[in-house]
Protein backbone atom coordinates (compact mmCIF):
# COMPACT_ATOMS: atom_id res chain seq x y z
CA UNK A 1 0.00 0.00 0.00
CA UNK A 2 2.82 2.17 0.78
CA UNK A 3 6.43 2.52 0.71
CA UNK A 4 8.69 5.08 2.39
CA UNK A 5 12.04 4.31 1.44
CA UNK A 6 12.10 6.37 -1.95
CA UNK A 7 11.41 9.47 0.20
CA UNK A 8 13.88 8.81 2.68
CA UNK A 9 16.68 8.02 0.20
CA UNK A 10 15.83 11.20 -1.52
CA UNK A 11 16.09 13.35 1.78
CA UNK A 12 18.55 10.97 3.92
CA UNK A 13 21.22 13.92 4.20
CA UNK A 14 18.99 16.71 5.24
CA UNK A 15 16.95 14.06 7.43
CA UNK A 16 20.48 12.77 9.02
CA UNK A 17 22.04 15.66 9.56
CA UNK A 18 18.46 17.02 11.56
CA UNK A 19 18.84 14.22 13.63
CA UNK A 20 22.07 14.31 14.31
CA UNK A 21 22.40 17.67 15.30
CA UNK A 22 19.40 17.56 17.90
CA UNK A 23 21.44 14.19 19.58
CA UNK A 24 24.41 16.42 19.79
CA UNK A 25 22.57 19.05 21.27
CA UNK A 26 21.21 17.15 24.19
CA UNK A 27 17.84 20.00 23.52
CA UNK A 28 15.00 17.05 23.34
CA UNK A 29 11.97 17.79 24.70
CA UNK A 30 10.06 21.79 23.24
CA UNK A 31 13.45 22.79 21.90
CA UNK A 32 14.06 25.38 19.33
CA UNK A 33 12.80 22.65 16.19
CA UNK A 34 9.22 22.47 17.87
CA UNK A 35 9.21 25.93 17.92
CA UNK A 36 10.28 26.58 14.53
CA UNK A 37 8.30 24.32 13.16
CA UNK A 38 5.54 25.11 14.89
CA UNK A 39 5.87 28.44 13.63
CA UNK A 40 6.76 27.07 9.87
CA UNK A 41 3.41 24.90 10.15
CA UNK A 42 1.30 27.95 11.02
CA UNK A 43 2.21 30.23 8.39
CA UNK A 44 2.00 27.25 5.82
CA UNK A 45 -1.88 26.74 7.06
CA UNK A 46 -2.88 29.92 7.19
CA UNK A 47 -3.54 30.40 11.18
CA UNK A 48 -2.63 32.15 13.84
CA UNK A 49 -1.20 29.29 15.83
CA UNK A 50 0.16 25.79 15.80
CA UNK A 51 0.86 23.44 18.47
CA UNK A 52 3.17 21.05 18.45
CA UNK A 53 1.81 17.35 20.12
CA UNK A 54 2.06 14.10 20.88
CA UNK A 55 -0.08 12.30 18.36
CA UNK A 56 -3.13 13.21 16.00
CA UNK A 57 -5.49 11.54 18.52
CA UNK A 58 -3.93 13.47 21.42
CA UNK A 59 -4.40 16.57 19.26
CA UNK A 60 -8.23 16.20 18.98
CA UNK A 61 -8.42 15.43 22.71
CA UNK A 62 -6.75 19.02 23.34
CA UNK A 63 -9.06 20.79 20.64
CA UNK A 64 -12.15 19.63 22.19
CA UNK A 65 -10.99 20.34 25.43
CA UNK A 66 -9.35 23.78 24.63
CA UNK A 67 -12.94 25.06 23.49
CA UNK A 68 -14.30 23.81 26.78
CA UNK A 69 -16.33 20.46 25.63
CA UNK A 70 -16.93 17.86 27.79
CA UNK A 71 -18.91 16.11 30.52
CA UNK A 72 -22.47 16.02 29.53
CA UNK A 73 -21.88 17.66 26.40
CA UNK A 74 -22.71 16.08 22.49
CA UNK A 75 -20.22 16.33 19.26
CA UNK A 76 -21.59 15.63 16.50
CA UNK A 77 -19.25 13.25 13.93
CA UNK A 78 -19.31 10.93 10.96
CA UNK A 79 -19.24 7.17 12.08
CA UNK A 80 -17.19 6.40 9.15
CA UNK A 81 -14.11 7.74 10.32
CA UNK A 82 -10.94 5.92 12.34
CA UNK A 83 -11.44 4.80 15.52
CA UNK A 84 -9.39 7.85 17.35
CA UNK A 85 -12.34 10.59 16.19
CA UNK A 86 -14.84 9.47 18.13
CA UNK A 87 -12.38 7.86 20.98
CA UNK A 88 -11.21 11.79 21.13
CA UNK A 89 -15.06 12.63 21.96
CA UNK A 90 -15.88 9.81 24.68
CA UNK A 91 -12.55 10.27 26.72
CA UNK A 92 -12.98 13.49 27.27
CA UNK A 93 -17.11 12.96 28.67
CA UNK A 94 -18.54 14.64 26.01
CA UNK A 95 -21.14 11.91 23.65
CA UNK A 96 -20.62 11.12 20.22
CA UNK A 97 -24.00 11.89 18.08
CA UNK A 98 -23.14 9.97 14.78
CA UNK A 99 -24.41 11.44 11.62
CA UNK A 100 -24.49 9.86 8.01
CA UNK A 101 -21.97 10.84 5.24
CA UNK A 102 -22.25 12.19 2.02
CA UNK A 103 -22.30 9.28 -0.87
CA UNK A 104 -19.26 10.79 -2.95
CA UNK A 105 -17.04 12.69 -0.70
CA UNK A 106 -17.73 9.97 2.42
CA UNK A 107 -17.52 13.03 4.61
CA UNK A 108 -20.32 14.71 6.95
CA UNK A 109 -23.69 15.29 5.08
CA UNK A 110 -24.74 18.65 6.48
CA UNK A 111 -28.55 17.75 6.78
CA UNK A 112 -28.26 14.88 8.25
CA UNK A 113 -25.71 16.85 10.80
CA UNK A 114 -28.36 19.68 11.43
CA UNK A 115 -31.18 16.92 11.99
CA UNK A 116 -29.01 15.83 14.83
CA UNK A 117 -28.56 19.15 16.78
CA UNK A 118 -30.05 18.85 20.42
CA UNK A 119 -29.74 21.37 23.09
CA UNK A 120 -27.14 19.28 24.55
CA UNK A 121 -24.90 19.63 21.32
CA UNK A 122 -21.92 22.16 21.22
CA UNK A 123 -19.60 21.00 18.66
CA UNK A 124 -19.60 19.33 15.08
CA UNK A 125 -16.47 17.61 14.29
CA UNK A 126 -16.15 16.80 10.46
CA UNK A 127 -13.67 14.63 9.06
CA UNK A 128 -11.86 14.92 5.88
CA UNK A 129 -11.71 11.97 4.79
CA UNK A 130 -9.47 10.23 2.46
CA UNK A 131 -7.67 13.75 1.39
CA UNK A 132 -11.17 15.32 0.24
CA UNK A 133 -12.57 18.17 2.58
CA UNK A 134 -16.39 17.99 4.19
CA UNK A 135 -18.33 20.43 2.70
CA UNK A 136 -17.17 23.01 5.35
CA UNK A 137 -19.56 25.99 4.22
CA UNK A 138 -22.98 24.61 5.05
CA UNK A 139 -21.83 22.99 8.10
CA UNK A 140 -20.09 26.29 9.58
CA UNK A 141 -23.17 27.96 8.46
CA UNK A 142 -25.08 25.39 10.66
CA UNK A 143 -22.69 25.86 13.42
CA UNK A 144 -22.81 29.65 13.73
CA UNK A 145 -26.95 29.38 13.14
CA UNK A 146 -27.02 27.47 16.46
CA UNK A 147 -24.12 28.32 18.48
CA UNK A 148 -21.71 25.77 17.79
CA UNK A 149 -18.00 25.15 17.42
CA UNK A 150 -16.63 23.08 14.64
CA UNK A 151 -13.26 21.29 15.17
CA UNK A 152 -11.64 20.13 11.94
CA UNK A 153 -10.22 16.33 12.18
CA UNK A 154 -7.82 17.40 9.40
CA UNK A 155 -5.78 13.97 10.13
CA UNK A 156 -5.98 12.83 6.95
CA UNK A 157 -5.70 15.76 4.55
CA UNK A 158 -2.54 18.26 5.25
CA UNK A 159 -2.10 20.93 2.70
CA UNK A 160 -5.88 20.21 1.40
CA UNK A 161 -8.00 22.75 0.55
CA UNK A 162 -11.47 24.11 0.72
CA UNK A 163 -12.66 27.32 -1.65
CA UNK A 164 -9.07 28.37 -1.58
CA UNK A 165 -8.40 27.85 1.92
CA UNK A 166 -6.21 24.87 3.69
CA UNK A 167 -7.55 22.97 5.90
CA UNK A 168 -7.63 23.16 9.44
CA UNK A 169 -7.99 27.07 9.04
CA UNK A 170 -11.41 27.34 8.68
CA UNK A 171 -13.33 26.17 11.77
CA UNK A 172 -12.67 26.97 16.07
CA UNK A 173 -9.69 24.69 15.88
CA UNK A 174 -8.31 21.53 14.37
CA UNK A 175 -6.24 18.54 14.97
CA UNK A 176 -3.47 17.13 12.06
CA UNK A 177 -1.71 13.42 12.56
CA UNK A 178 2.14 13.02 11.22
CA UNK A 179 1.41 8.98 11.17
CA UNK A 180 4.57 7.70 9.36
CA UNK A 181 1.83 7.18 6.96
CA UNK A 182 0.37 10.64 6.07
CA UNK A 183 1.02 12.79 3.58
CA UNK A 184 3.21 14.69 5.91
CA UNK A 185 4.44 12.08 7.83
CA UNK A 186 6.98 11.48 11.01
CA UNK A 187 9.60 8.96 11.69
CA UNK A 188 6.91 8.16 15.05
CA UNK A 189 4.18 9.21 16.01
CA UNK A 190 3.16 13.05 16.20
CA UNK A 191 0.65 15.53 15.63
CA UNK A 192 -0.49 19.04 15.37
CA UNK A 193 -3.43 21.35 17.16
CA UNK A 194 -4.26 24.68 15.30
CA UNK A 195 -6.51 27.17 16.03
CA UNK A 196 -6.71 30.76 14.95
CA UNK A 197 -7.82 32.20 18.58
CA UNK A 198 -5.79 33.74 21.02
CA UNK A 199 -6.78 32.17 24.45
CA UNK A 200 -7.36 28.89 22.57
CA UNK A 201 -3.56 28.19 21.70
CA UNK A 202 -2.66 28.94 24.85
CA UNK A 203 -5.17 26.63 26.74
CA UNK A 204 -3.48 24.00 24.35
CA UNK A 205 -0.26 24.58 25.41
CA UNK A 206 -1.04 24.32 28.92
CA UNK A 207 -2.50 20.89 28.63
CA UNK A 208 -0.27 19.39 26.55
CA UNK A 209 2.50 19.39 28.99
CA UNK A 210 0.53 18.37 32.49
CA UNK A 211 -2.07 21.48 32.41
CA UNK A 212 1.85 23.90 33.28
CA UNK A 213 3.60 26.28 31.01
CA UNK A 214 5.90 27.46 33.50
CA UNK A 215 7.82 24.57 36.23
CA UNK A 216 5.70 22.92 38.97
CA UNK A 217 3.03 25.44 38.44
CA UNK A 218 0.35 23.52 37.49
CA UNK A 219 -3.28 24.83 36.65
CA UNK A 220 -4.56 22.24 35.05
CA UNK A 221 -4.98 18.68 34.46
CA UNK A 222 -3.41 17.91 31.03
CA UNK A 223 -0.78 14.86 29.39
CA UNK A 224 2.11 14.70 28.17
CA UNK A 225 1.39 15.40 24.29
CA UNK A 226 4.31 17.11 23.59
CA UNK A 227 6.01 16.62 19.73
CA UNK A 228 8.78 15.21 20.38
CA UNK A 229 11.70 17.16 19.19
CA UNK A 230 13.32 14.56 16.95
CA UNK A 231 10.13 14.64 14.95
CA UNK A 232 9.39 18.29 14.44
CA UNK A 233 13.32 18.30 13.18
CA UNK A 234 12.52 15.60 10.57
CA UNK A 235 9.10 17.45 9.66
CA UNK A 236 10.89 20.83 9.27
CA UNK A 237 12.74 18.79 6.42
CA UNK A 238 9.97 17.44 4.67
CA UNK A 239 7.64 20.46 5.25
CA UNK A 240 8.61 22.35 1.98
CA UNK A 241 7.97 18.82 -0.36
CA UNK A 242 4.97 18.08 0.99
CA UNK A 243 3.18 19.93 -1.94
CA UNK A 244 5.07 18.43 -4.64
CA UNK A 245 4.28 15.25 -3.23
CA UNK A 246 0.86 15.93 -3.00
CA UNK A 247 0.75 16.98 -6.57
CA UNK A 248 2.42 13.41 -7.29
CA UNK A 249 -0.30 11.68 -5.64
CA UNK A 250 -3.21 13.76 -7.62
CA UNK A 251 -1.59 12.70 -10.97
CA UNK A 252 -1.30 9.15 -9.57
CA UNK A 253 -4.86 9.36 -9.08
CA UNK A 254 -5.56 10.95 -12.19
CA UNK A 255 -4.30 7.98 -14.00
CA UNK A 256 -5.95 5.35 -11.88
CA UNK A 257 -9.28 7.35 -12.55
CA UNK A 258 -8.69 7.36 -16.28
CA UNK A 259 -8.15 3.70 -16.81
CA UNK A 260 -10.53 2.45 -13.92
CA UNK A 261 -13.26 4.75 -14.42
CA UNK A 262 -14.64 2.44 -17.49
CA UNK A 263 -14.94 -1.05 -15.53
CA UNK A 264 -18.17 -2.08 -14.32
CA UNK A 265 -18.88 -2.23 -11.07
CA UNK A 266 -16.35 0.25 -10.20
CA UNK A 267 -16.91 4.09 -9.20
CA UNK A 268 -13.66 5.89 -9.05
CA UNK A 269 -13.16 8.55 -6.45
CA UNK A 270 -14.80 12.37 -7.43
CA UNK A 271 -13.62 15.45 -6.29
CA UNK A 272 -15.68 18.68 -5.73
CA UNK A 273 -15.01 22.09 -7.50
CA UNK A 274 -14.24 23.57 -4.59
CA UNK A 275 -11.69 21.41 -3.38
CA UNK A 276 -8.56 20.34 -3.83
CA UNK A 277 -8.34 16.46 -2.97
CA UNK A 278 -4.32 15.48 -1.59
CA UNK A 279 -5.59 11.40 -1.73
CA UNK A 280 -3.90 10.47 1.39
CA UNK A 281 -6.11 7.34 -0.03
CA UNK A 282 -7.57 6.34 -3.83
CA UNK A 283 -10.67 4.93 -2.59
CA UNK A 284 -13.33 2.81 -5.01
CA UNK A 285 -16.29 1.84 -4.42
CA UNK A 286 -17.34 -1.90 -5.29
CA UNK A 287 -20.85 -2.50 -6.33
CA UNK A 288 -22.93 -5.77 -6.12
CA UNK A 289 -20.98 -7.22 -2.75
CA UNK A 290 -18.20 -8.04 -4.48
CA UNK A 291 -15.33 -5.60 -2.40
CA UNK A 292 -13.77 -8.64 -0.67
CA UNK A 293 -13.66 -10.73 -3.63
CA UNK A 294 -11.91 -8.16 -5.58
CA UNK A 295 -9.48 -7.24 -2.21
CA UNK A 296 -9.00 -11.75 -1.98
CA UNK A 297 -8.02 -11.52 -6.27
CA UNK A 298 -5.91 -8.42 -5.88
CA UNK A 299 -3.77 -10.34 -3.60
CA UNK A 300 -3.55 -13.56 -5.26
CA UNK A 301 -1.95 -11.00 -8.24
CA UNK A 302 0.32 -9.61 -6.15
CA UNK A 303 -1.17 -6.50 -5.36
CA UNK A 304 -1.62 -4.91 -1.86
CA UNK A 305 -5.57 -3.16 -1.04
CA UNK A 306 -6.81 -2.30 2.50
CA UNK A 307 -10.38 -1.70 3.16
CA UNK A 308 -10.86 1.25 5.45
CA UNK A 309 -13.23 1.44 7.41
CA UNK A 310 -14.72 -2.05 7.34
CA UNK A 311 -16.77 -1.06 10.65
CA UNK A 312 -18.10 1.60 11.12
CA UNK A 313 -17.52 3.60 14.72
CA UNK A 314 -21.67 3.09 15.59
CA UNK A 315 -20.42 -0.80 14.76
CA UNK A 316 -18.80 -0.52 18.03
CA UNK A 317 -20.06 -2.28 21.57
CA UNK A 318 -19.28 0.99 23.30
CA UNK A 319 -21.54 3.43 21.54
CA UNK A 320 -24.87 3.46 20.74
CA UNK A 321 -25.77 3.24 16.65
CA UNK A 322 -28.38 6.24 16.05
CA UNK A 323 -31.75 5.25 15.58
CA UNK A 324 -33.00 6.33 12.11
CA UNK A 325 -29.80 4.54 11.35
CA UNK A 326 -26.90 5.20 9.02
CA UNK A 327 -27.41 4.09 5.19
CA UNK A 328 -25.01 5.97 3.67
CA UNK A 329 -22.18 4.48 6.06
CA UNK A 330 -23.06 1.30 6.02
CA UNK A 331 -22.93 1.32 2.55
CA UNK A 332 -19.54 2.90 2.16
CA UNK A 333 -18.47 0.35 4.68
CA UNK A 334 -19.68 -2.38 2.74
CA UNK A 335 -18.20 -1.08 -1.01
CA UNK A 336 -14.68 0.70 0.12
CA UNK A 337 -12.10 -0.60 -1.23
CA UNK A 338 -8.70 1.66 -1.38
CA UNK A 339 -5.45 1.05 -3.63
CA UNK A 340 -1.62 1.70 -3.48
CA UNK A 341 -0.35 5.35 -3.30
CA UNK A 342 2.60 7.32 -3.03
CA UNK A 343 4.14 10.03 -3.92
CA UNK A 344 7.73 8.62 -5.30
CA UNK A 345 5.16 5.63 -7.20
CA UNK A 346 6.47 4.81 -10.17
CA UNK A 347 4.30 4.42 -13.77
CA UNK A 348 5.04 0.98 -13.93
CA UNK A 349 3.97 -0.02 -10.08
CA UNK A 350 0.99 2.45 -11.29
CA UNK A 351 0.36 0.38 -14.58
CA UNK A 352 0.54 -2.66 -12.52
CA UNK A 353 -1.83 -2.23 -9.94
CA UNK A 354 -4.20 -0.74 -12.99
CA UNK A 355 -4.01 -4.38 -14.75
CA UNK A 356 -4.10 -6.16 -11.78
CA UNK A 357 -7.33 -4.49 -11.02
CA UNK A 358 -8.83 -5.07 -14.39
CA UNK A 359 -7.87 -8.67 -14.38
CA UNK A 360 -9.04 -8.84 -10.59
CA UNK A 361 -12.90 -7.42 -12.07
CA UNK A 362 -13.75 -9.78 -15.03
CA UNK A 363 -12.31 -13.12 -12.50
CA UNK A 364 -15.38 -12.22 -10.21
CA UNK A 365 -17.96 -10.98 -12.79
Amino acid sequence: MLRLDDQISQLWPELEKAVLDVIRSGHFILGPNVEAFEREAAEFLGVRHAVGVSSGADALIIALRSLGIGLGDEVIVPSFTFFATVEAIALIGATPVFADIQPASFCLDPDSVAAAVTARTRAILPVHLFGHAAEMGPLLQIAEDRNLVVVEDAAQVFAGTYEGRRLGSLGAAAAFSFFPSKNLGAMGDGGLFVTQDDAVSEQARLLRGHGSVRRYVHEAIGYTARLDEIQAAVLRVKLPHVERWNEERRRIAARYSEALSEIPGLTVPSEAADVKHVYHQYTLRVADGRRDALLDTLAELGVSAVIYYPTPCHGFSMFDPPAGGLPETDRAAAEVLSLPIWPEMEDAAVERVIEATRQAMQRIS
